[in-house]
């Protein structure tokens, strides 16, 4: 995974809570960056792609996967930057990676990734995603694989 590979980042700051008494950032608590790297994420598309059925008060994405590779630690006050992308969508779950740099060093810390799957809210059953979010995803980040999708949707 390399950074050129990720259009989409923002900054988080190691804050006093998420330290131990050594002022290393906690290993749970990059969980917390990846989140907050995913919702911005989606939050962009929705808003630069007009997507107004993904989230229309009819579905919602849960996390099924979730994982990281700690190759460095964070300490109290460290800017990081946090990579985000899709790397892969199926019919009704996609998959993101995550890099984390530290913004000092400019060295990767963390490596990370997950998978979401569209769940429609009444039935609590995964549902297609819909066909402009592939056409969003597929126009942002040039490089997305699609797995499984069936020609009909």
């Amino acid at each position: 995974m390399e950074k050129s590979n990720f259009k989409h980042t923002i900054i988080e700051a190691v804050r006093f809570h998420e330290v131990d008494m050594m002022s290393v950032c906690n290993n749970a608590v990059y969980f917390n960056y990846f989140e907050d790297a995913r919702i911005k994420y989606i939050q962009d598309l929705i808003k630069n792609y007009s997507l107004k059925n993904i989230l229309a008060g009819h579905s919602y994405f849960i996390m099924a996967h979730n994982e990281a590779d700690y190759i460095e630690p964070a300490l109290l006050e460290d800017e990081l930057i946090v990579y985000t992308r899709v790397n892969f969508i199926k019919s009704s779950s996609f998959g993101f990676r995550h890099l984390i740099e530290k913004k000092s060093t400019g060295k990767i810390i963390t490596k990370g990734g997950g998978v979401f799957v569209h769940i429609d809210k009444k039935t609590r059953t995964p549902v297609p995603l819909p066909q402009e979010f592939y056409e969003a995803v597929k126009d942002f980040e040039h490089e997305v694989e699609i797995i499984n999708r069936k020609k009909s949707e």
